[in-house]
C-alpha cells in the first residue's frame, strides 16, 4: 500500500511540476492565450505555487525531514484543483474540469492517507 501511495504522490508531483513550469515559461502561442485570460503576475504565482507543491509532495518524504509537509502540500493542491475545477466549469471546459476533479481526488487521497493511515515518520536525531 505504501508503494502505491508513493506512486500516487510522484504522479501528482509530476503533473504539478509540468503544469507549474508551463505557467512559468509558456511557449509563445500558449502565452498569448493565457495572457488573454489571466494576468501575468497570477500566472507566475500559480507556477511557483505548483512547482513548490510538487517539491512538497515528494522531498519531505524522501528525506524524512518534516514529513508532515506532504499533507500540507496535498491540501494546497486540493485548494488549487477545486478552484481550477470551478473555473473550468464556468468556462464550459468540461474535459479540463474532469481532469482537475481527478487531481483533486488524488490529492485528497494523499492528504488523508499520509495524515491518518500511512504517515511517514520523521528522521530521528542520532
Amino acid at each position: 500500500m505504501n508503494i502505491g501511495l508513493w506512486i500516487l504522490q510522484v504522479l501528482l508531483a509530476a503533473a504539478f511540476l509540468a503544469h507549474g513550469w508551463l505557467f512559468l515559461s509558456p511557449p509563445s502561442e500558449v502565452a498569448e492565450q493565457m495572457n488573454a485570460f489571466l494576468p501575468r503576475w497570477f500566472q507566475l504565482f500559480l507556477g511557483v505555487a505548483e512547482v513548490l507543491a510538487a517539491v512538497g509532495l515528494t522531498l519531505p518524504g524522501i528525506t524524512r525531514i518534516a514529513p508532515f509537509l506532504i499533507v500540507w502540500a496535498a491540501i494546497g493542491v486540493m485548494v488549487v484543483t477545486i478552484s481550477a475545477t470551478v473555473l473550468h466549469l464556468a468556462r464550459g471546459e468540461y474535459s479540463s474540469a474532469a481532469i482537475t476533479a481527478v487531481l483533486f481526488a488524488m490529492s485528497a487521497a494523499v492528504a488523508y492517507m499520509r495524515h491518518r493511515v500511512l504517515p511517514i515518520q520523521p528522521r530521528r536525531a542520532a
